[in-house]
């Protein structure tokens, strides 16, 4: 995977791309990236990127130039994922993150001020993509978590290649608790399940607590998925509890 990033920041991802899992990503060759900051490709004599809106209105948008410029300066082929980063995008899901890690290349589109010029959603962007109902000041730290959450996911990321498939939201289901050694830690015990040996009745728990946790805590999953008898009964008493 290739990864394009324009920005007026690239030093903001220095220490997220240089860290843990994405620096051994990096240097195992799973991905590669180029920050191209668009404030390069003006034609402005003050190399302003930005201007005020027509009709009136606070703020300051993205000017289309240097954003179209600085693209066919990549020249990306017709398969590339051009991602603008906006709190109006689609929410990022870990469904989103799987179909985009099987892409060969992306591009981060990433704003700052009020906005963006519609022409640069309407003509080089083919995903937009937001991180939660709120605004931040640029489109840095959302490019920086979809990369994280897209760039695990590549074959070859993650030491373990279960761990990916085990996340939470993967089977639609919140993760079920985990426990390490020491079995006991100042009286609180390891259930006695994980250390039983069966690897079916484990499973079975785990699913159990999955679907457990996912209740409490997000029941809105739950419309998407489909249970059992079983579990159904299961949720409905946990709903009444």
């Amino acid at each position: 995977m290739h990864i394009d990033i324009l920005t007026l920041f690239p030093e903001m991802f220095e220490g997220v791309l240089n860290s843990s899992i994405l620096k051994r990503a990096q240097d195992s060759g799973a991905f590669t990236h180029r920050f191209i900051n668009f404030r390069d490709y003006s034609t402005n004599k003050h190399n302003k990127v930005d201007d005020y809106p027509y009709g009136g209105g606070a703020g300051l948008v993205l000017t289309p130039q240097p954003m179209f410029d600085a693209m066919e300066s990549i020249n990306p082929d017709k398969n590339a994922r051009v991602l603008l980063m906006c709190p109006q995008g689609e929410p990022l899901t870990q469904a989103k993150a799987e179909e985009l890690s099987e892409e060969e290349h992306l591009v981060f589109l990433c704003g700052h001020y009020e906005g963006y010029d519609e022409r640069i959603r309407e003509h080089l962007v083919t995903d937009e993509i937001s991180i939660g109902d709120y605004v931040l000041t640029g489109g840095e730290l959302p490019a920086m978590v979809t990369m994280d959450a897209v760039i695990r996911l590549v074959p070859g990321v993650l030491g373990n290649e279960e761990s990916a498939p085990r996340d939470s939201f993967s089977d639609g289901l919140l993760e079920h608790p985990h426990y390490t050694r020491p079995q006991n830690f100042r009286g609180m015990e390891v259930p006695d399940v994980l250390t039983s040996g069966n690897h079916a009745k484990i499973d079975e728990w785990r699913r159990k607590e999955s679907l457990k946790r996912t209740t409490l805590r997000r029941p809105d999953l739950l419309e998407k998925l489909e249970l059992s008898r079983g579990e159904k009964e299961q949720v409905e008493k946990w709903k009444n509890r």
